[in-house]
């Protein structure tokens, strides 16, 4: 059995909760339900927008606090903002003006949707219900740089690497950055990371990090893990941060319902969720 004093359980999203169809599998549904009604406290913090992220956990059957665009935004179980902050609007439009290469998808995280210079159906295929809506822009024309994030994807995770490097060499100490994905680079303001937003609800709730258990797969995972009682990595999380964080226990993936299981065993201690 894990900690006893474990109160909070929290996890990420895709690639963690999320099986290979972006969706949350009814075992774990259930195993969350089962959690829920023992008063553990359940939270979601994932690098989506909260208009693509709450159809998602809306599928668990209770209301838990959700953790959007790597702590940019936190919302009540009553779904009330709690928390925002967006990017600096003169650093946003400064990166936009860099030249970047055509060959990257640039995304921009707005309020209601997000802009994006190219059609990308892989980024589409994440979102099993549009909530969330594309817009297709040319970002010479754009002037309205009021976002939560910047989001880059390419199929050359080395070719992201670069980029990162030539970002915040001339933009230093505005941003926090990180690896959602191999593929999938994101910035926001310096001020955001999961971990700090969940300390936030965390404080308003009365419990610490020492009382919790967390699941990720990706580098916008890292502090939440390192953060935590028990930090948990996905067996499908990159293998780059599977040896940076070696201290941390890997477990199966996230189509296998890696977090459901490993709570059914360690925490529910293998009750039968069927005959509740």
């Amino acid at each position: 059995m894990i900690q006893e004093n474990i109160k909070v359980i929290i996890s990420d999203l895709d690639g963690t909760l999320l099986n290979s169809d972006h969706r949350i599998s009814e075992y774990t549904k259930e195993v969350f339900r089962e959690l829920h009604q023992q008063n553990y406290l359940i939270i979601v913090a994932t690098g989506r927008h909260h208009l693509d992220a709450m159809p998602i956990i809306e599928t668990l059957g209770f209301p838990i606090y959700l953790v959007t665009s790597n702590g940019a935004r936190i919302h009540t179980p009553e779904k009330e903002l709690l928390f925002s902050t967006n990017m600096n609007s003169s650093a946003v439009q400064a990166v936009l003006e860099m030249d970047i290469p055509e060959d990257f998808t640039t995304v921009l995280f707005k309020e209601n949707v997000w802009q994006t210079n190219k059609n990308n159906d892989k980024l589409l295929e994440f979102q099993t219900e549009l909530n969330y809506v594309p817009e297709l822009v040319n970002y010479k024309e754009v002037t309205d740089f009021d976002v939560i994030k910047i989001f880059f994807t390419h199929e050359s995770h080395g070719k992201l690497v670069e980029l990162r490097e030539t970002i915040l060499e001339k933009h230093p100490d505005i941003f926090s950055h990180a690896f959602s994905l191999p593929h999938c680079l994101e910035f926001m303001d310096k001020s955001v990371d999961k971990s700090l937003a969940i300390a936030q609800i965390l404080a308003i709730e009365g419990f610490q990090f020492d009382q919790a258990v967390s699941f990720g797969d990706g580098y916008n995972d890292e502090g939440m893990l390192n953060a935590s009682a028990k930090g948990l990595l996905m067996g499908n999380a990159p293998d780059s941060l599977k040896n940076k964080l070696s201290h941390l226990e890997v477990i199966l993936k996230n189509h296998e319902d890696g977090v459901a299981n490993y709570l059914a065993d360690k925490i529910l201690n293998n009750i039968s969720l069927e005959a509740k």
